[in-house]
């Protein structure tokens, strides 16, 4: 379209209809405002259950008790930094990531943000623009359309002025303008592409495993819980007393750092991935890459850079290079939505002298592989034929020579030999049918081919050899020569093995599967081909991550398990991918894989922690239930193990470095060690206990037999937080001796200020008091150190033997 038929809006118009409210509004671009952040790490079930509790201790006068409460505003408070700090990174990430739509105003085309198109603004769309609002046609010149995220249907729709068009759809071919009609919540825009840029904690394996594992852990509390404090309240005492030993019982029972230090660490991922130019548009694709085991990589715009250049044109058949050249510079000219091929002609070769006239255009199109224009009577090149074989203009082609000409003609076999060097090579050639025929380009005669450059990524090499490291496999999938991009492989120091050529591909679904399992290089892939491709991998079995940036990897990238595209790719591609590299770097993946390994083992770490304080708080509970007797804890002692055993040591770890690649089955592995080493450290805390309570019969001697079995509960959680930390590291060593200390410290300060009187009424300071801790009876504290040893040794033959059961590699120290 070089001249508006449609100027579009005037200013006033537009003005007028701002005033009406008449504009584009888009949800968020993270799809959560402030308040939802608030609600969701303030306004749970858990903070609700633990402040009753903490109401319920403050009422008995004893704040020392009541410092589980600090937990509860921590984890909230750094729960909504993080994730507003994610909110504000996705936010600004998405500002840069997404497309600015074309629009005319007062007579001039320029572009804005998508919030900024009011209702019936002229919006100009061309090759892989997404149609971002509802809108009918009012210019179209071979405009064809994938509607396939609306319907379901790949093959594109041609579109002709008058038509609707929806947003979600992209421009596969053609170009043309529309009148938007529906916007802002009225379109579909709302509902397909906004949903790419959404922070939010949608459903996943490990976010679902997490979820199994509170519905079990809520069902034993409800009645575990109720029994306590039925017995709690008839063993007698003052009622602060009670109320005290029932709350000791019940806030160890509520995993209440699981949630806060999954969506933590989530959050943590988004934002250092963000500092990398990484658009995470769905959460659970951090978890997502580090379970690929294959990667799909599209080589135009992945391996090589998205910019092409001219290198040379080579005249065939005795053709006159400077006629062809002529000819091609023309055709570059006529083409009014120009790829990145016919980008770098059209700079290498400026007209010379007044463009022709062109009476027909067959735009580029990735399923036939060639454009056309048809000229009224120029194009004619020496040593060619001159004349136009009918009607009075020359039919020209441009496109892949294995298409265009015979297999075994001079120019396919020449093409295929400059192609084997990793060049993209076009042929131009005269056609005998008009190109807007139905049967185009029917013959043709070879011209000329045209040589142009890839520059290839300086980084690819390094992100192949990193895959190759990690045993994820890489697949090259691309719609060019397969020769070339085998080419392109070889010169990045790969092995490209057999290049396959996918148009011989065989049609049986399983011999299709075998084919794609067994070869690493693929060309002349068709957009449906990618996307089967995709399909017949994840059917053996792999988790697939696809990698591109033209509107032929849309559907591929769609129904991968994790879609990258990169930022300078089509808008409709980044619209579907769960990844945007917004620096175009190839090199970035192994940085999100590093993440997401990151999340999802030491994730697994953390709920191992809770799981096991869970069930064995629940265990305690039940045996105290079934004796009728006194809760042996105060609330102050399960803050003492939940900070030194668990809080502190989970989120040291839930923020660490780890490589170990993801395996499926996270839930099954939870549960196969929390549950057992929950119910071993419940039963020997309750065997101490019942060991040196039978020497307690006053209030000193029960804070004494308390102080004791809280010795065998400290040993026996910090033994699960050092068997979980394994394969050590300097710094891990250094985390469980740090915990270790301040655990022998709490016990330490009494030892030192004999005289405190841990019982009095309140006015004395001493640290034995504040955790009401009396360590003075030395048959007891050896009994409670002889059962944490031995729980500490249970719990390590019990690792062991989880680890043979279930096949599970275990490493004490870290070779790295």
């Amino acid at each position: 379209m070089t001249t508006l038929t449609n100027p579009g809006l005037s200013s006033g118009e537009v003005a007028e209809r701002v005033a009406k409210g008449l504009v584009n509004s888009v949800p968020p671009r993270s799809g959560r405002t402030t308040w939802d952040i608030v609600r969701a790490n303030v306004f749970t079930r858990i903070n609700f259950l633990l402040m009753v509790l903490f109401a319920l201790t403050i009422s008995t006068g004893s704040w020392a008790n009541a410092l589980f409460g600090v937990l509860v505003v921590f984890n909230a408070g750094v729960g909504m930094v993080e994730e507003l700090r994610a909110k504000r990174t996705l936010d600004n990430l998405a500002v840069v990531g997404e497309g600015r739509p074309k629009v005319r105003r007062d007579g001039q085309v320029v572009q804005l943000a998508r919030e900024g198109i009011v209702l019936d603004d002229v919006i100009e769309v061309g090759p892989g623009d997404q149609i971002v609002v509802d809108g009918r046609l009012v210019e179209a010149s071979h405009l064809e359309l994938d509607e396939s995220l609306l319907t379901g249907e790949s093959d594109p729709v041609e579109k002709s002025p008058g038509q609707e068009v929806m947003s979600g759809s992209h421009v596969v071919a053609g170009a043309g303008a529309f009148r938007a009609t529906r916007i802002g919540a009225d379109s579909y825009a709302n509902k397909l592409t906004a949903q790419a840029n959404r922070f939010a904690l949608t459903k996943s394996e490990l976010q679902g495993g997490i979820n199994v594992i509170l519905r079990i852990i809520t069902w034993l509390l409800i009645p575990v819980g109720l029994a306590t404090v039925w017995v709690q309240w008839t063993r007698g005492g003052t009622w602060q007393q009670i109320i005290l030993r029932m709350v000791g019982a019940l806030v160890p029972m509520v995993p209440e750092g699981l949630v806060f230090l999954t969506s933590l660490a989530f959050a943590a991922a988004v934002i250092r991935l963000g500092r990398k130019s990484v658009l995470v548009q769905e959460l659970p694709a951090v978890e997502g890459l580090a379970k690929v085991d294959v990667v799909c990589a599209d080589k135009t715009g992945t391996l090589t850079e998205n910019g092409l250049r001219f290198g040379e044109l080579i005249a065939l058949d005795g053709a006159d290079e400077a006629s062809a050249r002529a000819v091609l510079a023309q055709f570059a000219a006529a083409d009014i939505a120009p790829n990145a091929s016919m980008l770098s002609i059209k700079d290498a070769l400026p007209l010379d002298g007044p463009p022709w006239e062109a009476v027909a255009l067959a735009p580029f199109s990735s399923a036939r592989q060639w454009s056309g224009v048809s000229f009224a009577g120029q194009g004619s090149v020496a040593g060619a034929e001159a004349d136009a074989p009918r009607g009075g203009w020359s039919n020209w082609c441009l496109g892949a020579p294995d298409v265009l000409a015979p297999a075994q003609s001079q120019a396919a076999r020449r093409a295929e030999r400059i192609g084997a060097t990793g060049r993209r090579v076009l042929l131009l050639a005269r056609a005998e049918l008009r190109v807007d025929d139905d049967a185009a380009p029917g013959p043709v005669q070879p011209v000329a081919l045209v040589v142009l450059e890839q520059r290839v990524r300086p980084e690819a090499r390094q992100t192949l050899a990193y895959f190759a490291s990690q045993q994820v496999a890489v697949k090259v999938i691309s719609g060019d020569n397969a020769a070339s991009v085998g080419a392109v492989l070889e010169s990045l120091g790969v092995e490209a093995g057999e290049v396959v050529d996918a148009r011989e591909l065989p049609d049986d679904p399983n011999a299709f599967a075998d084919a794609v399992d067994s070869h690493s290089v693929f060309g002349r892939v068709t957009p449906e081909q990618k996307r089967l491709m995709v399909a017949a991998l994840q059917a053996r079995g792999h988790n697939v991550a696809m990698t591109g940036d033209g509107v032929n990897d849309v559907l591929a990238i769609k129904d991968a398990d994790l879609g990258v595209a990169m930022g300078s790719g089509a808008e409709a591609t980044r619209a579907v991918a769960q990844v945007v590299l917004l620096d175009d770097s190839f090199a970035t993946l192994p940085s999100v894989v590093a993440e997401g390994r990151r999340v999802l083992g030491n994730i697994e770490r953390v709920a191992n922690f809770f799981l096991t304080k869970t069930m064995y708080s629940i265990l305690l509970a039940l045996l105290v239930v079934v004796a009728r007797i006194k809760y042996p804890f105060m609330p102050i002692h399960a803050s003492v193990v939940g900070w030194f055993t668990i809080g502190i040591p989970a989120f040291i770890l839930a923020m660490a470095p780890n490589t170990e690649r993801a395996r499926p089955g996270f839930l099954r592995r939870v549960l196969n060690f929390g549950i057992p080493a929950g119910v071993v450290v419940g039963a020997v805390v309750f065997a101490s206990y019942q060991l040196v309570r039978a020497g307690a019969g006053d209030p000193v001697g029960d804070l004494q037999a308390s102080s004791a079995a809280l010795v065998t509960l400290l040993m026996g959680a910090a033994w699960v937080m050092v068997v979980n930390s394994r394969p050590y590291r300097w710094w891990k060593i250094a985390m469980i001796v740090g915990c270790v200390g301040l655990c022998c410290l709490v016990y330490a300060v009494p030892m030192v200020l004999p005289t405190c009187p841990v019982l009095c009424s309140g006015d004395c300071l001493g640290v034995g008091y504040l955790f009401m801790i009396d360590p003075t009876n030395p048959t007891m504290m050896w009994t409670g150190v002889w059962m944490g040893a031995l729980c500490a040794g249970l719990i390590e033959a019990l690792w062991w033997i989880v680890g043979r059961a279930t096949g599970e590699p275990r490493r004490i120290w870290d070779a790295a």
